[in-house]
C-alpha cells in the first residue's frame, strides 16, 4: 500500500487545501489518538508548533481530534522540533507532535510526530495511520474524554536541555555570534543558548509576526545572516531554518558552510579527543569529497535515501552516532534522538573553541566537488530505466567519472521530473556529463 498523505517528513501542503484543513486535521488526531489507545491504557500528546499564523487554527483542531479520542494533550506553544522530541522524551509522554512546514513559506503547514523515545516513526505507522483515516471516527462517551494543559516552562527546558550538550569545562566567551532563527520556532530559545553559554550575541529573525517565517532569513535564505555577520564583525553566523532542525554557518569572511561540512568537522572532533567513530550515514547527495576526506581519516561513510529519517534508520541499524544532509539536518544520537540545529551548532562551536582553528582552515584540504544538477521534465518520471539511449550515456557518463566523480539518477517523489547530478573535481567534466544526459533523454 501506497501513502497517500504521509511525505518524507510528515504531512504538509498549503493551508486551506486538502489535506491541511481543520476538518482532516482533527481527524488526523483522532485516528491517531485511537490507535493509542487500543491497548486501553491512558495516553499523553505533546503538540509544539513553530510561529506561523496557521498553528492556531490547527492546534486546536488536533486538540480536539486527540481529546475526542481520549488522549490528554499538553500544548508546548512555538518551540523547535527538536524540542518537542525532547520534551516527550523527557516527560515519559507517549507521542510528540509537531505543527510546521520547516522552511516552507507561512502559507503552508505540515505535521510530523515523534515516538515516546523522541524519534520519528516508520513508514509502517503511517500506514497504520492512513488505514485508519479511511474509518469513520468513533467518539469515546463524555466520561472517556482527554483534557487539556499547557507546559508553562517548555522553551526552557529546552534552553537547559541544548547547554547540557556543550562540554562543562567550555565556554563561548570571546565569540561573537549572530543568531539567524528565520524568525520561526527558536526566535526565543536559540539566542538565549549561545548567550548563557559566554557568547556575545547579535539577533536577526526573532521578531516573529505569524507571516515571515523564512521570509529572507534563516538558513536557506543565508544572505541576510552574511550581511549582518560583515556588519557585526561577527566570528560566526548561525542559520536555523523555520523549525530549527536545520543549520548552516558562515564565518566572518560571509563563507557559507554547509551540513556536509559541519559533519566532517563533528567527525574530526570526535577523533581529535581520541573518541572511535566507527562511521558516518550521509545521504545520496553528500559531497563525494566529503566521502573522501572521512576515509582517509579511516571513517567509512554510507549512503542512505535523502530525508533525515532515513539517515536515522541507517545509523540505527548500524550503531552509529553521526550522521547529516547537506542541507544541514545533522544527527548526533549522543546528544540527542533528531536533528537539531542548536545542538549541531554547539557540536561545531566545540571544535573551534577547544582547537583554536577557524573552520574555514579545518576546511581547507577539503574542497568541497562542483555539484551540477538538471531536473529532466518527463511524462513517465521512471521511464529512464528503459531508455535504451539514455542507459548507454549513462554507462559513458560513469567510466568517464569513475575515480574523478559520481553520478546520480533519481526520479523525483513529488514532481514529473528525473533529477540528473553530476560532481567531479573537474566542474566542466560534471556539466558535460549532465548536458549529454539531458540531451539523451530528449
Amino acid at each position: 500500500m501506497s501513502k497517500q498523505y504521509f511525505g518524507t517528513d510528515g504531512i504538509r501542503g498549503t493551508v486551506g487545501q486538502s489535506p491541511i484543513t481543520p476538518d482532516f486535521i482533527l481527524h488526523l488526531g483522532h485516528t491517531v489518538g485511537r490507535l493509542l489507545r487500543a491497548d486501553g491504557a491512558p495516553k499523553t500528546v505533546l503538540i509544539g508548533k513553530d510561529t506561523r499564523i496557521s498553528g492556531y487554527m490547527l492546534e486546536s483542531a488536533l486538540e480536539s481530534g486527540f481529546n475526542s479520542a481520549g488522549v490528554d494533550v499538553v500544548l508546548l506553544g512555538p518551540v523547535p522540533t527538536p524540542a518537542v522530541a525532547h520534551l516527550t522524551r523527557a516527560v515519559r509522554a507517549d507521542l510528540g507532535v509537531v505543527i510546521s512546514a520547516s522552511h516552507n513559506p507561512f502559507a503552508d503547514n505540515g505535521i510530523k510526530f515523534f515516538s515516546a523515545q523522541g524519534s520519528k516513526l516508520p513508514d509502517e505507522w503511517e500506514l497504520q495511520v492512513e488505514q485508519g483515516l479511511a474509518q469513520p471516527p468513533c467518539w469515546v462517551e463524555s466520561e472517556g474524554l482527554g483534557k487539556a494543559r499547557r507546559m508553562g516552562d517548555a522553551a526552557g527546558r529546552y534552553i537547559e536541555f541544548c547547554k547540557s550538550t556543550f562540554p562543562q569545562a567550555l565556554s563561548l566567551k570571546g565569540l561573537r555570534l549572530v543568531v539567524d532563527a528565520a524568525n520561526g520556532a527558536a526566535y526565543q530559545c536559540a539566542p538565549q543558548v549561545f548567550h548563557e553559554l559566554g557568547a556575545e550575541v547579535h539577533c536577526i529573525g526573532v521578531t516573529p509576526d505569524g507571516y515571515n517565517i523564512n521570509q529572507g532569513v534563516g538558513a536557506t535564505a543565508p544572505a541576510a545572516l552574511i550581511a549582518k555577520v560583515r556588519e557585526v564583525g561577527a566570528d560566526y553566523g548561525i542559520a536555523l531554518d523555520g523549525d530549527a532542525d536545520r543549520l548552516q554557518m558562515v564565518d566572518g569572511s560571509g563563507r557559507l558552510f554547509n551540513g556536509d561540512e559541519l559533519l566532517y568537522l563533528m567527525v574530526r572532533d570526535r577523533l581529535e579527543q581520541g573518541e572511535a567513530v566507527a562511521g558516518v550515514v550521509g545521504t545520496l547527495m553528500t559531497n563525494m569529497a566529503i566521502e573522501q576526506a572521512l576515509a582517509q581519516l579511516g571513517v567509512p561513510l554510507l549512503r542512505a535515501k535523502v530525508g533525515d529519517r532515513y539517515v536515522l534508520e541507517a545509523l540505527m541499524q548500524k550503531g552509529w552516532l553521526l550522521g547529516g544532509e547537506s542541507s544541514g539536518h545533522l544527527l548526533a544520537l549522543d546528544r540527542h534522538t533528531t536533528g537539531d540545529g542548536i545542538v549541531s551548532a554547539l557540536q561545531v562551536l566545540q571544535r573551534v573553541v577547544r582547537s583554536g582553528q577557524r573552520i574555514a582552515d579545518a576546511l581547507a584540504q577539503v574542497p568541497l566537488f562542483p555539484q551540477v544538477m538538471r531536473n529532466v521534465r518527463m511524462v513517465d518520471r521512471n521511464g529512464w530505466q528503459q531508455h535504451a539511449r539514455f542507459q548507454a550515456c549513462m554507462r559513458e557518463a560513469e567510466a568517464a567519472l569513475a575515480g574523478k566523480g559520481r553520478l546520480l539518477v533519481r526520479a523525483s517523489g513529488t514532481e514529473p521530473v528525473l533529477r540528473v547530478m553530476a560532481e567531479a573535481s573537474d566542474a566542466q567534466l560534471a556539466q558535460h556529463w549532465v548536458e549529454q544526459l539531458a540531451q539523451a533523454l530528449q
